[in-house]
């Protein structure tokens, strides 16, 4: 059944070097997606146009606007935001794909932020070739909170019930243990919790935090972050009436299933988090941006340059951060 005010998702067109492309088109396939949504790809038709034949996809028909007013809702569209005709080298970083890829997210953002969509869905870019003298961030979850001018936000991994955050993203491993600090904690804890709440429904959301050292320090012997820094955090959010837990000694945490328990899991870095995460949920993972005052998803793999063109990029994790913005968009009206 198609319902009344469908959201509008833009959705970026990431590297045009890349699996990008391909998952978007794979995943608007399904149709589903344009009975539950109005979807938009912010980009070029030329280039949607370049991979359907690639692929030799021939029933994928898509209605092309130069601006929003002209969006149908019947239709899936494309967006066109440059008439040039990009120069295509797939499965090759290119200068050019970053400067494109950099404009279909700067006005997915500005349109977000104007509330002329419902959220964004983020296609993967090479965090490389899109620098520039606008874009000087590790990815976009930098880039998006810093356009908001939010003063946190969280990167959630998110697969059903199984939901993981990091207190640091993208640095590199000598500079974690300098960066986490008890602030730093606090204010990832309270992003966690309020989005778990607001985008996922859950009253009194039970959140698990991790040790930053093996075995959650043992009690002192390695590391002593637990003991002075994490345990007190934990015990004076407690005193407040949350429901949070740990530390956690992050290998017998995700080995033994505890997370299970929790609806909520804070890492302490990126990959503590994310090589469980990935383990458990990789096909269906699911990339979102919490605490933003727009919903931002995306897939939870990169480029994947050496798929390109071939046909064998698996699009269910576009498909689905699609339908999970759908999910956060019905939750934040209801909570609201």
């Amino acid at each position: 059944m198609e319902e009344l005010n469908k959201p509008t998702i833009a959705i970026t067109i990431g590297d045009v070097n890349s699996i990008s492309p391909e998952v978007i088109i794979k995943a608007l396939e399904d149709p589903r997606i344009i009975k539950m949504m109005t979807p938009v790809v912010y980009g070029s038709g030329k280039i949607l146009s370049y991979y359907r034949k690639a692929l030799n996809i021939r029933d994928f028909n898509y209605f092309q606007l130069k601006n929003l007013e002209e969006l149908s809702d019947k239709k899936l569209n494309v967006l066109n935001l440059w008439e040039e005709t990009v120069n295509i080298t797939m499965g090759q970083s290119s200068e050019e794909a970053g400067k494109y890829a950099f404009i279909s997210i700067k006005k997915a953002v500005e349109d977000a932020l104007e509330g002329k969509v419902d959220a964004i869905v983020t296609a993967p870019i090479n965090k490389h070739n899109i620098q520039s003298e606008e874009f000087k961030f590790a990815g976009h979850t930098e880039y998006l909170a810093q356009q908001a001018g939010v003063k946190d936000s969280l990167m959630l991994l998110v697969d059903g019930d199984l939901r993981v955050g990091v207190v640091t993203g993208h640095i590199p491993i000598k500079e974690v243990s300098e960066k986490i600090t008890a602030e730093k904690i606090d204010s990832k804890l309270d992003v966690l919790e309020k989005s778990l709440k607001h985008d996922f429904g859950i009253k009194k959301p039970r959140i698990a935090v991790l040790g930053l050292n093996p075995h959650a320090g043992d009690g002192g012997v390695i590391g002593s972050e637990e003991e002075e820094m994490i345990k007190p955090l934990i015990e004076r959010r407690k005193e407040n009436g949350k429901l949070v837990f740990g530390p956690f000694p992050a290998d017998g945490f995700f080995g033994n299933q505890q997370y299970k328990n929790f609806d909520g899991v804070l890492a302490m870095y990126h990959d503590q988090g994310l090589i469980p995460f990935k383990t458990l949920a990789f096909s269906n993972g699911v990339n979102f941006t919490a605490g933003l005052p727009f919903v931002r998803t995306s897939p939870d793999h990169g480029t994947a340059y050496d798929l390109t063109g071939k046909g064998l990029a698996d699009e269910t994790s576009m498909r689905q951060a699609l339908f999970l913005a759908i999910d956060i968009i019905k939750n934040r009206k209801e909570y609201s």
